[in-house]
């Protein structure tokens, strides 16, 4: 069997599982059921024999986090597309078809989100193997989710007739159905003929730019200047902004799968989640044992039933006392508490904090960059006190800044700092002064992380004041 090409989709930026997953850092990236990340765990996922390396599609902000983690899990992708803009997930598809349809037309392509929870990756790497056929033969197979209770938060696929809950290849698709009311989704479910839409799809490359070029020329066209415009920067590819904005929002289902008369459906039994709200992270987590909770991190729960309780710093203690079906997760600088029916609408407390002007709304209070990580410990009018991590070899751009100086203490390793024309080595317990205007670059030498401690004086202290004269990461 020729290799499949995985697809990872990972520049989207959910709002229901606020506090955690932000703008700034959404869910895909975080570990929000284990050491690794959900991406993490879905380049793995499809890894292995079956599969070739992995085509990434992600955005601009994201495009250094995903390159560290796959790093992290051991995985070289074939490629790192970097969109200018979201423009939903048919543009994306297409930009990773087109891409790979370039060095072979006829090769299988496997599309799948990267913040997907499928826990039995044989299982599913097994119905990925029998949907090969089909695709092969010129068909599209999206992979349906054998239902466990009736969810509105899905949209459904329709079978011809119910299905046994392992087949040995895809079934005729009737009709995509759109996000059903409560009644309607149970009676899909007691039916037996629908299926959750997994977002999850199987198809040859010229398959899937026929059926572009049919039901949606004009963003093929968009797509394909995008890609032929496309630059290098360091281990990225960025498709040209300017054709890229052409390019119709539009989902891959309204754009092209509900027109096509060429789709299948892989059913598959295992256990599958998206991770679209709190109350899915609970379902996942729940201990039957102790009272169905699900506690994550210094979190307690006393007397309390089917109740989430989570907290995502160390010094921090989450208690529940008396809960039922509650839903609590402290951030350092953010805490939401909500009733698990309502764990949907958590999008509508975000928009709360975005209309007064609140930065927790967007923005995650560790800010990731390619050289590693800082956060803020403390911050007054004039002054700001933050902790920066430094990779192992990584370097700080060299900058300065027109309204702060900074004192550097550097508390774990050693740091190679420039400060105008002297370089020196600052190790753990020591401390430099950077004065106000002056150039200065950090740098990791060494082999673990370095640790440093930030304070910041001056009359703004915004991640604006920075003047880069040279940056290892091309970063504008």
């Amino acid at each position: 069997m020729a290799a499949i090409h995985p697809v990872l989709l990972c520049g989207g930026s959910g709002t229901r599982l606020w506090p955690l997953s932000r703008k700034s850092y959404p869910k895909q990236f975080a570990a929000l059921l284990g050491g690794e990340s959900l991406f993490q765990a879905s380049a793995k996922r499809l890894s292995g024999p079956i599969f070739s390396a992995p085509v990434v599609v992600t955005a601009d902000a994201f495009r250094f986090i995903a390159a560290e983690q796959l790093a992290e899990a051991g995985i070289a992708p074939a490629a790192l597309l970097i969109e200018p803009e979201g423009r939903d997930t048919a543009a994306a598809i297409l930009a990773a078809t087109l891409h790979v349809a370039a060095g072979d037309p006829e090769a299988l392509l496997l599309v799948a989100p990267s913040d997907h929870v499928i826990p039995e990756a044989p299982r599913f790497r097994d119905a990925v193997a029998a949907a090969v056929p089909a695709a092969q033969a010129g068909r599209i197979v999206t992979f349906g989710i054998a239902p466990d209770r009736p969810e509105t938060g899905y949209g459904y696929l329709e079978l011809q007739a119910p299905s046994e809950a392992e087949v040995a290849a895809p079934l005729p698709l009737v009709a995509f159905v759109e996000k059903p009311d409560a009644d309607r989704a149970a009676a899909m479910v007691a039916g037996g003929r629908h299926l959750w839409n997994g977002g999850i799809f199987l198809f040859r490359a010229d398959t899937m730019v026929a059926a572009a070029r049919e039901h949606a020329p004009d963003l093929l066209a968009a797509v394909e200047a995008a890609l032929a415009g496309a630059r290098r920067d360091l281990g990225f590819c960025r498709l040209d902004p300017v054709a890229w904005a052409k390019a119709p929002s539009i989902s891959i289902d309204y754009a092209v799968m509900e027109k096509a008369g060429n789709l299948s459906v892989m059913p598959y039994a295992g256990r599958w989640s998206d991770l679209g709200d709190w109350a899915s992270v609970w379902r996942e987590t729940e201990d039957e044992g102790a009272g169905g909770n699900a506690l994550s991190g210094p979190a307690t729960a006393i007397a309390c039933e089917g109740t989430l309780l989570r907290a995502e710093s160390p010094g921090q203690r989450v208690v529940g006392l008396g809960l039922t079906d509650i839903v609590a997760v402290a951030m350092p600088d953010a805490v939401l508490v909500a009733h698990k029916d309502r764990a949907q609408d958590v999008k509508a407390a975000v928009a709360a904090l975005k209309a007064q002007g609140a930065r927790q709304a967007e923005t995650f209070p560790r800010d990731h960059r390619p050289w590693g990580w800082f956060e803020s410990l403390a911050m007054g009018d004039r002054f700001q006190v933050k902790r920066i991590v430094v990779h192992p070899g990584a370097a700080l751009s060299l900058q300065s800044h027109h309204h702060r100086s900074e004192h550097w203490i550097v508390v774990e390793g050693t740091a190679r700092v420039t400060v105008g024309d002297e370089v020196r080595l600052v190790t753990e317990n020591q401390s430099i002064y950077i004065p106000l205007g002056a150039r200065h670059r950090m740098e990791n030498p060494g082999k673990l992380p370095m640790v440093l401690i930030e304070v910041q004086t001056g009359p703004y202290l915004g991640e604006d004041d920075i003047v880069r004269y040279e940056d290892v990461y091309a970063r504008q």
